[in-house]
């Protein structure tokens, strides 16, 4: 249980720094383009472009953080094999405390009392959550559950993207959203993968479920991308949150047998309820990402502007 723990509070600082650092790149990227006048950053909806997304993943900020999201994955996917899902989703989703205090020094951004009120109901929330949690269940299910696994993600990744892209502007927090179900389904994909312990490659490869966890990876990425480049990255990191801990955390315990300990449920649910009620609280209060500019000092008159 302390190995699971360390493991997903490192996966949660990965992913944590790696959102602030992919922002800082993609707003590197953006003034570039505005710079240039550039008409190709958008789409005809407001949204940024596949280009503008591509120029913005080869900013060393956005490189830099992109490899630490890797890092992090690595990490929570060990995490989810040595705790229940309710448990290692909610911990490694404290990264939006991480994003939050990061961004006030890379970004700028000053958060309001509200913000910083509902990080310390998600922090809160964390300590129930690991006072409560029992032993994770098992991973063996049906192959239909898997296949069902691919099949809502190539859904939800696949409409999902052309909603943001119709939706342009306006999908910061759909787009968080829906980059957290991404990563929620990893979660689910590596506890139920065949062919991990003992290692069998043959039965990996055929697992549905390892196409499903390479599919919401991949597009789950490009989503939280675009989130950083038009919201601000409190409210994506949160909508994020919100995608990877309720989903998975369900899931874990109605079919996977992950418990509390005995006579802790309650504590095990209130500490679900509020980190999500947290989480959407810093999404809703969060305000764009515009850094605090000193006002301009009042310029000399000039003795030829007197008159």
């Amino acid at each position: 249980m302390i190995i699971g723990l360390v493991t997903a509070v490192a996966a949660s600082a990965c992913y944590g720094t790696g959102s602030v650092l992919q922002a800082v790149g993609s707003r590197k990227s953006a003034r570039r383009e505005a710079e240039k006048a550039s008409s190709t950053g958008t789409t005809q909806h407001g949204g940024p472009s596949l280009s503008s997304t591509a120029k913005a993943a080869v900013t060393w900020e956005f490189m830099v953080g992109t490899v630490l999201d890797f890092l992090g994955f690595g990490l929570g996917a060990l995490a989810a094999r040595m705790l229940p899902l309710f448990l290692s989703q909610t911990v490694i989703s404290a990264n939006l405390v991480v994003t939050a205090l990061l961004s006030i020094k890379l970004l700028g951004i000053r958060l309001t009392k509200p913000e910083w009120a509902s990080i310390g109901v998600v922090c809160s929330a964390l300590v129930l959550l690991a006072t409560a949690a029992g032993h994770e269940g098992g991973g063996d299910t049906p192959m239909s559950t898997h296949w069902w696994l691919l099949i809502i993600s190539v859904v939800l990744m696949g409409g999902g993207t052309v909603a943001v892209r119709l939706l342009g502007g306006r999908a910061a927090i759909l787009a968080g959203l829906l980059s957290g179900l991404g990563f929620g389904a990893i979660g689910v994909g590596v506890r139920i993968l065949d062919g991990i312990d003992p290692f069998d490659l043959p039965k990996l490869i055929a697992d549905p479920a390892l196409y499903a966890i390479l599919i919401s990876g991949a597009v789950g990425m490009y989503l939280h991308t675009v989130a950083l480049q038009i919201g601000s990255v409190n409210g994506a990191t949160a909508a994020l949150v919100v995608g990877e801990t309720i989903l998975p955390g369900m899931i874990g315990v109605l079919l996977l047998g992950d418990n509390s300990r005995p006579g802790f449920a309650w504590v095990a649910v209130l500490g679900f309820v509020l980190a999500v009620a947290g989480a959407v609280a810093v999404a809703w209060f969060g305000e764009p990402d515009t850094p605090v500019e000193a006002e301009p000092e009042p310029q000399e008159l000039q003795p030829s502007a007197v008159r």
